[in-house]
């Protein structure tokens, strides 16, 4: 039994570190070719061959693998799943339907992902409604809850908001589902290509480089920097770009951070784009071995300050276990660095509706399952 549980250990480090690694049994396939050559060779973040952050990161070496493994199996804070049940609140058509109008309402659905009401028009962020972030249906992170509405019952969308293209971002089942229901897909450079090849048509899918916009009636979408990286199968490393997010309306200024590890990058994107009436950071699967892609909590609370931000809603974090910290920690920390710094957090269970001229009061539901 000893021996079966080390294997399983090993085994889901493998597949941990795949999925950080962007791996995919796509990988014996020929790579889609690039929607924009022509402009993916004249990105500034484009260096010839791969797309690249502007402070270099520090090399993983050889030693990497074994560190991961070793953590895997030996320095895993427990527990690293809940126990008890994620409280999730089903959101259901008719609630959807008679939404208020002119109000900028959000729903966290797990992980990343949100579901936004803004310009009497729902949008979707980085969709993820599998239950496993992994190129395996059958192994992997396993969500830890459902999502709190099925594809099938969500209205039709204006838009889907993509960061990059990493598993726990990307989904292609909820991708191919929700092909139907969405009017246009933004993204970054370079992710398109993955997109057609899943069937989405040419003319609605729009790749942008970092400080590129497009206005979408009242709405003004600007992809900016994070610093992360990018990849589904061995063959595809930085192949295309990630991006964080400032999405412009008419009464609200909102920042989705996407993955980022900490740069000087939030203080200019507060400066040019900010403030930010509510900003959707980045919050969990943070490591030690990869601090350049993923922040601390202490650093999620610094990029905030940084992006002159109102309200911090914490994402990434009580949908899957992506790295060796418990389950619960992210929050804890975010809430303790929060409290140090005089920083308003809100924490919504997932579908809880949030109005951004509502923001209730924070609700610290997860300590009743630690």
């Amino acid at each position: 039994m000893k021996k079966l549980k080390i294997v399983a250990y090993i085994l889901l480090g493998i597949i941990t570190l795949l999925v950080a690694a962007g791996f995919s049994t796509d990988q014996y396939i020929k790579s889609a070719e690039p929607m924009n050559k022509d402009r993916i060779q004249k990105s500034a973040q484009y260096d010839g061959e791969k797309f690249v952050n502007p402070t270099p990161m520090a090399p993983q070496g050889l030693s990497f693998f074994p560190k991961m493994i070793n953590q895997q199996l030996f320095e895993k804070i427990q527990p690293s799943a809940p126990k008890l049940p994620i409280p999730v609140q089903n959101i259901t058509p008719e609630q959807l339907a008679n939404l208020p109008a002119n109000e900028t309402i959000f729903f966290k659905l797990g992980h990343s992902s949100i579901l936004l009401w803004i310009e009497n028009e729902f949008w979707l962020i980085d969709p993820v409604f599998s239950d496993r972030a992994s190129p395996f249906s059958f192994m992997g992170p396993k969500r830890f809850h459902p999502t709190p509405l099925s594809i099938a019952d969500l209205p039709p969308i204006k838009g889907v908001i993509l960061s990059h293209n990493h598993y726990d971002h990307l989904d292609e089942a909820a991708i191919k589902a929700l092909n139907a229901k969405v009017e246009n897909f933004y993204m970054p450079l370079g992710v398109g290509a993955t997109l057609a090849k899943w069937g989405v048509s040419a003319n609605q899918i729009h790749e942008y480089d970092w400080h590129e916009s497009v206005t979408v009636g009242n709405l003004t979408l600007t992809a900016t920097p994070s610093q992360h990286f990018s990849g589904r199968g061995l063959s595809d490393r930085n192949q295309s770009l990630w991006a964080s997010w400032v999405i412009k309306s008419s009464q609200n200024n909102i920042y989705f951070s996407g993955d980022s590890g900490y740069f000087a990058g939030f203080k200019d994107i507060g400066t040019q784009y900010g403030p930010f009436d509510i900003a959707f950071m980045e919050t969990g699967a943070y490591n030690t071995l990869w601090p350049d892609v993923h922040m601390m909590p202490q650093e999620t609370v610094q990029a905030f300050i940084d992006l002159s931000g109102s309200v911090l809603v914490p994402i990434h974090n009580s949908t899957f276990d992506l790295s060796v910290h418990a389950w619960f920690d992210p929050l804890e920390q975010v809430l303790k660095y929060s409290d140090e710094q005089n920083v308003q957090l809100l924490v919504p269970k997932m579908g809880d509706p949030v109005n951004l001229n509502a923001i209730p009061e924070l609700k610290t539901w997860w300590q009743d399952l630690m």
